[in-house]
């Protein structure tokens, strides 16, 4: 069996680090995105309920399609 000096097994860890930051800054970068959308979705709902209970329509139509265009932008 090939023993690995230290100098190896140290760049051998920092390596391994590297990419296990990369996918936790990339798993944390994914549940930043999805809380921001679930929160504009959400106030978004409450704008749009709020002008269907006024009768508002210009602005039930401008905030309907802002969220429209969230959903197109998010994929959702």
């Amino acid at each position: 069996m090939k023993e690995n000096s230290y100098t190896e097994l140290m760049k051998s860890g920092a390596m391994n680090r590297g990419k296990k930051n990369y996918v936790q800054d990339l798993y944390i970068e994914m549940l930043l995105s999805e809380i921001l959308l679930k929160a504009e979705k959400e106030k978004l709902f409450v704008q749009i309920n709020q002008a269907l209970d006024e009768r508002d329509e210009e602005a039930f139509m401008k905030l309907s399609s802002q969220y429209r265009e969230l959903c197109k932008r998010f994929g959702t």
